[in-house]
Formats: C-alpha cells, sequence, structure tokens
C-alpha cells in the first residue's frame, strides 16, 4: 500500500515505522518532488576528494557524513568540515538525526591527535568540532573536547575553533571542562521547539539547552555563543518566535535556521517544506531580536559558513572571537 504526505511531498511505502532516530541501513529514502531550491550539486570536486581522503587515512567521523549533510560538497570543496569526536555511535536517538543509535565504542584518546594533525595538514583557520552524545561517560565526553581544542592549539595556534556540544546531560562540571579549554564559539543547538521536544529530542531537555548557553554566555572573559533551529517538524510560526526569543533572553549570539530533511523513513517526517520567502522573514525577525549574526535558509546547517559566520559577528565589534585564545 503507498501514501502520499502531501504536505512534506514524500511518497512512501506503508507501513513506515519510526525507530527514534535509529539509522536503519538500507531504509530506504523518502522519494517524490522536493522544493528546487532544496537541489544541491553532486559532489566530487578536487577539494572535497582530497578532505575526503585525509579523513579516510586519519581514521575520523564528520558529522557532514554522518547527518547526510546536503552541504557537503560545497563545505569540502572549500577545506571546511565539522569533525566528529568520541565515535559515530550515539547514546540518543532522535527522530530526526541521521546518526547512528546504539552502544559506542571506548573512547579512542589518540582521536584529539588526528584531528589536530588533520588541521594542520589543511592549513585551517577555522575548525567545527562536535561529537555525538555519550551519556555512557561520566563527563559525556567533555574532557576529549577539552584534549581536542588542546590538540589543536599546539598544532596550528592560529587556528579559530569553534565547539558544537551535547548538553552533557546537565553537568555544569562538564560544560567548565569545555570552557576552560577556550574555544572561541560555544555552539548547542536548541533544534525545535518547545513543544516537539518530547517528539523529537526525548533525551534532551529545551530548558537545559538553554541553561548551558546561559551559563556559557555569562563566563569571563565574555565567550560567543550560537544555537540553531529546525524548521518543518510541525511547529507553529508563534513556537518559532518564542524559541527565537528564548535564544536571545539565553544571551545567544548567533542562531542558525533551516530546513529539517528526513534522512529516512525511520525519522520523523517533514510536516512542511518553508519557503525561502519565510526563511527571509525569520531572519529579520531574529536580527531585529537583537542577534549579533543571523543566517537563515532552506540548507542552512549549524556549522554552514561557520567560518563566515563568526567573521560577521567580530565585524560588529561585538564579538570575543580571538580574544579567548589570544589570537589577534
Amino acid at each position: 500500500m503507498t501514501r502520499t504526505d502531501s504536505s512534506a511531498g514524500d511518497i512512501v511505502t506503508a507501513p513506515a515505522t519510526l525507530y527514534r532516530g535509529r539509522r536503519i541501513r538500507g531504509e530506504p529514502l523518502p522519494t517524490g518532488r522536493k522544493p528546487r531550491w532544496l537541489k544541491v550539486k553532486s559532489p566530487g570536486s578536487p577539494g572535497y576528494l582530497r578532505l575526503k581522503q585525509l579523513v579516510r587515512e586519519s581514521s575520523l567521523h564528520t558529522v557532514c557524513e554522518e547527518a547526510n549533510c546536503p552541504n557537503i560538497g560545497e563545505c569540502w570543496d572549500h577545506g571546511t568540515a565539522t569533525f566528529m569526536i568520541l565515535g559515530s555511535i550515539c547514546t540518543r536517538a532522535c527522530t530526526y538525526c541521521n546518526v547512528e543509535h546504539g552502544k559506542p565504542a571506548q573512547v579512542d584518546t589518540n582521536e584529539p591527535a588526528r584531528i589536530a594533525h588533520a588541521v594542520s595538514t589543511l592549513a585551517l583557520d577555522y575548525v567545527v568540532i562536535t561529537s555525538v552524545d555519550r551519556d555512557d561517560l561520566p563527563d559525556g565526553g567533555a574532557g576529549i573536547f577539552a584534549d581536542t581544542i588542546h590538540a589543536i592549539r599546539s598544532r596550528r595556534p592560529s587556528c579559530r575553533i569553534e565547539t558544537l556540544v551535547p548538553d552533557f546531560g546537565g553537568s555544569p562540571e562538564s560544560l567548565e571542562t569545555v570552557l576552560a579549554a577556550h574555544p572561541d564559539v560555544l555552539n548547542h543547538n536548541l533544534e525545535t521547539v518547545q513543544s516537539l521536544y518530547r517528539l523529537a529530542r526525548p533525551g534532551g531537555n529545551y530548558g537545559r539547552a538553554l541553561d548551558l548557553l546561559r551559563r556559557a554566555g555569562q563566563r569571563e572573559p565574555p565567550l560567543t555563543t550560537k544555537s540553531g533551529l529546525m524548521v518543518g517538524l510541525g511547529e507553529t510560526w508563534e513556537e518559532l518566535i518564542q524559541a527565537l526569543r528564548d535564544l536571545r533572553q539565553a544571551d545567544c549570539n548567533i542562531v542558525t535556521i533551516g530546513q529539517y530533511l528526513r534522512p529516512s523513513l525511520a525519522h520523523s517526517p517533514v510536516a512542511r517544506f518553508y519557503h525561502p520567502d519565510e526563511f527571509s522573514a525569520l531572519k529579520d525577525i531574529a536580527t531585529d531580536l537583537g542577534f549579533g549574526h543571523v543566517e537563515s535558509g532552506p540548507l542552512v546547517r549549524s556549522s554552514y559558513h561557520a567560518h563566515e559566520q563568526a567573521d560577521a559577528l567580530e565585524a560588529t565589534g561585538t564579538s570575543s572571537i580571538g580574544r579567548t585564545s589570544g589570537i589577534a
């Protein structure tokens, strides 16, 4: 039997069972037409292939691949990647996420050095470090975040570092471990509106996410904070505006807003596709709320043009980027 979800534009074969974010290898992708503004060029440039080879040779993971990011071709062509530490298996099962859920392997203590080698080899000026959730670890993996920051600084001191961290189960001590290593940007994605948290992020907590950003923003010296929202999971416009207000009340400096795309039939369906004009409207609203920089568009992801986002905020004179690590 076949059913058509007209709001999402997906044609699927019923029954389509959700597995709370578990990535089912071989599970068919949603089919059907997507809006023209969501079409991207297939990757394969020399820059893309060079970075892909280095990632393989160094036994590294990137969220670009694991999360099936639509911008991988563009970003890798420019030598920009978001490295994912602490393995590729997540202890949580968010219904929108393409990262595999299950029991993670042991922590690889050599991983920070390999990432630092890759950053040095590519001569990167800006790098994003993220991770899977590791609720199995006492510190949630915060120590490896800190080790990775230190390793990169030792190999390439001029590189600015953005950390896209999990919530560490709400542990202030784990967050402090990361902050004490002095990343230039502390990013934690709110992802969705409060009413959808139980469905979309069963292991997360809306208030806890905001509290993490607030704690990071209150640190001295000041630290640039950043967060991201997905649209298309079933939220209302009013709820989106409230989420943006909540982020500003938490002193978040940078916000990204992008379209949710369903990774497979095992994941939450798309409620609807937002038009580019709606993303423009959201950018105007967020700017009026006082964010230092707003990136809003159908294909925007948290790390998309991260370097440019940081530069844009720095140009306003309100950013701490570069000051926390002593970079001029």
